[in-house]
């Protein structure tokens, strides 16, 4: 069926990468890294040996080369790296990543799904999407120039308003060069290790989107506190987080104001994921039944 659809909806021109990937990602090793990683849950070091704030979350090494199998196959990249059929490709490497670790498929999606809102600005955009695309997965925590691929996060869900947005507090300052400071929680950030993250705060214009690095251009660590790691049901590889912008360094994507019409570029994004995804996982659940019976 997955075969019928590439060829149908124009990604045939991606078959000897797909392949590849599918019977690098259904190994025995690919599935026995997905166990590994749910069964050691990531784990949150707010401080360093000497009582210094370092916001780190450790994981397994499964996770690690689960994210590395996946963005080093295009999953973040393809759709913005090939001509033909870019998205149909993404599609599929989801549609088979899935199958056997949902958690790190989230950070990856929210990387493909950032670049669209990048490009509202455009001198961002010419920074970070070299290492968006670049396919290289580089877990190293430090500033993003001096790693070889970057991922990207976002946080714009707050304890009082959910998903009303519109209920932000976080009040964002504009410096005299012209970045600015963000003081203020979200009650949600999933992929807490991602080196920037889009978010949103208030200007005096109204509801701006930014975007929130992990490590200031000074090479400074952000002032971004991880406060806790969720307590999840499921998705237990991945972690998700609350966390506080204290006067943390950001830089404005789009105009003021406009927030949610630009952030919205990559919330589309990631929701046609989250329509592949479920599909993804009752494959796997009709196999393993199927395998079962």
């Amino acid at each position: 069926a997955l075969k019928e659809a590439i060829a149908r909806e124009g990604g045939a021109i991606h078959k000897q990468r797909l392949t590849a990937f599918g019977a690098r990602v259904g190994s025995a090793e690919a599935i026995s890294w997905s166990f590994d990683a749910n069964r050691n849950a990531p784990e949150l070091k707010t401080f360093d040996r000497y009582g210094r704030r370092i916001d780190e979350v450790v994981f397994h090494p499964s996770y690690h080369k689960l994210m590395e199998l996946g963005l080093a196959g295009g999953f973040a990249s393809v759709a913005w790296t090939e001509a033909e059929g870019g998205h149909v490709a993404h599609a599929a490497i989801l549609y088979m990543m899935a199958e056997i670790e949902q958690g790190v498929c989230c950070p990856m999606t929210m990387t493909y799904a950032a670049l669209p809102a990048l490009r509202h600005e455009p001198a961002v955009a010419r920074e970070w999407e070299p290492r968006i695309t670049g396919g290289t997965y580089d877990p190293a925590s430090q500033p993003a120039p001096q790693k070889r691929g970057a991922t990207i996060g976002m946080a714009m869900t707050e304890k009082q308003g959910g998903s009303d947005v519109r209920a932000n507090t976080t009040k964002a300052t504009r410096r005299d060069d012209g970045a600015y400071t963000l003081v203020g929680h979200k009650w949600f950030c999933s992929a807490p290790m991602c080196d920037a993250f889009l978010t949103l705060a208030y200007t005096d214009k109204g509801l701006t989107c930014f975007l929130v690095p992990r490590w200031t251009p000074d090479g400074g660590r952000n002032a971004i506190h991880i406060m806790r790691l969720k307590d999840k049901l499921g998705d237990r590889a991945n972690a998700s987080s609350e966390i506080e912008y204290h006067d943390a360094f950001a830089q404005r994507i789009g105009e003021e104001g406009r927030g949610v019409r630009t952030i919205i570029e990559m919330v589309h994004h990631t929701r046609l994921d989250c329509t592949v995804a479920p599909a993804a996982y009752m494959r796997q659940a009709l196999a393993q039944a199927l395998w079962h019976t």
